[in-house]
């Protein structure tokens, strides 16, 4: 069983930073691939972007590109998303997610789950 706690989200004004973090607990961290999603109101949860465990190479949603950087410390076991010029459109509740094995491009396997973590861009 794997337990994912996300932290770091707030309200900032449009074009501001923020960066989340997301604890992962278990010993097969380094083994997972660890994803961001987002929900924002009204909307469907949709993929945000992913990052393999051994090689930690990277895979973004269109949105994310650019101005979003996943990373991850395997020694913490914890996921990052620095995400930079922030637009009210990003505002949304950001979960962090975990599988282990697959497909890093496949959004749609992740088994466990974060509770999410409020992020609110004003204008």
């Amino acid at each position: 069983q794997v337990q994912l706690v996300e932290s770091g989200g707030g309200l900032v004004q449009a074009g501001a930073s923020l960066r989340l973090s997301c604890e992962a607990s278990g010993r097969t961290f380094r083994h997972q691939i660890m994803g961001w999603f987002r929900q924002g109101p009204g909307k469907e949860r949709e993929f945000v972007a992913a990052i393999n465990g051994i090689d930690s190479s990277t895979y973004y949603a269109v949105p994310a590109k650019g101005r979003f950087t996943i990373s991850r410390d395997n020694a913490k076991n914890t996921v990052y998303l620095q995400m930079n010029s922030l637009k009210p459109e990003d505002t949304a509740v950001y979960y962090c997610a975990a599988k282990t094995g697959g497909w890093i491009g496949n959004t749609k396997d992740y088994n466990y789950w974060g509770q999410g973590t409020q992020v609110t861009v004003s204008s």
